[in-house]
C-alpha cells in the first residue's frame, strides 16, 4: 500500500522538487545581481564618495547611503515580481499540491527572505565604500 501511495505522489514529489531548486536558484541569482550591481555603482561613484568623505561624511552615512540604493533597488523589484506572480498564479496552481495559489505565505515570506539576502548583498560593497580613502578616491581614474 506505501508503495502505490508513493508512486501516486512521485509525479507531485519530483515537480515540488524542481520548483525548489529553480526558486533557490533564482534567489542566488538575484543576490548576486544585486550585489555585482550595487558594486559596480560604488566602484563607479569613487569619486563622488571620496568628495563626501574629504567634506566631513561619516562613514555610517556612507554605508547607509549604498545600503539604501540596493533596498530601494530590491524593493522595486518585488513590488514588480509580486505583480507579475499574482498574474501567473493561476497558471501555475496546477503544478501546486496543497497550497492554494495565493497563499499569503509565500507571498509574503520570500519578499522577505529577498530584501534579507539583498541587505547583505548590498552589505558588502558598502562597507568598502566606508573605507575608501579620500585622497585616493580624488586621484582614482
Amino acid at each position: 500500500m506505501d508503495e502505490v501511495a508513493a508512486q501516486s505522489t512521485a509525479r507531485v514529489r519530483l515537480n515540488t522538487l524542481l520548483m525548489t531548486v529553480f526558486g533557490c536558484s533564482a534567489l542566488l541569482l538575484a543576490a548576486v545581481g544585486i550585489y555585482g550591481l550595487i558594486a559596480y555603482s560604488v566602484e563607479q561613484r569613487t569619486q563622488e564618495i571620496g568628495i563626501r568623505l574629504a567634506l566631513g561624511a561619516e562613514a555610517n552615512n556612507v554605508r547607509n547611503m549604498v545600503i539604501f540604493e540596493g533596498i530601494r533597488l530590491t524593493l522595486i523589484g518585488v513590488v514588480i515580481g509580486i505583480a507579475g506572480s499574482f498574474g501567473v498564479a493561476r497558471l501555475i496552481a496546477s503544478f501546486l499540491f496543497g497550497v492554494k495559489p495565493w497563499d499569503p505565505l509565500v507571498f509574503v515570506g520570500v519578499p522577505l527572505v529577498l530584501c534579507a539576502i539583498a541587505m547583505f548583498a548590498a552589505w558588502m560593497p558598502a562597507r568598502r565604500a566606508a573605507r575608501i580613502d579620500p585622497i585616493v578616491a580624488l586621484r582614482y581614474e
